[in-house]
């Protein structure tokens, strides 16, 4: 289910919190990589039993924060992310993905 939310941040234009996808702007409904690429997280979220899912994204933010001390390539640098941003242009990409495929971006 995808719903709009014109309070999240202008640098984080859409969020996937199971089983939803928030957007930012209406026209996001339209961006077929940005909705790819929440979906593999939808994935994600499921396969770690959701709670998980944010305690890992937030320990692991956390570290590679402490490590680059640049917020944003922190965030870029998470596996959940890493996977994401490297696979939202392959729109068959769920279909072949296998369990927990994070985990080689760690």
């Amino acid at each position: 289910m995808i719903f709009r939310f014109k309070y999240l941040s202008r640098r984080f234009p859409a969020l996937a919190v199971w089983p939803f996808i928030i957007l930012k702007y209406n026209e996001s409904k339209q961006d077929e990589v940005l909705i790819n690429h929440e979906r593999i997280h939808l994935r994600q979220q499921i396969e770690m039993l959701w709670l998980p899912f944010f305690i890992w994204y937030i320990l692991e933010f956390l570290i590679r924060w402490l490590r680059y001390r640049d917020a944003f390539r922190a965030y870029r640098e998470i596996s959940f992310e890493r996977e994401a941003y490297r696979n939202d242009t392959d729109p068959g990409y769920l279909n072949r993905r296998r369990f927990w495929a994070f985990v080689k971006y760690l």
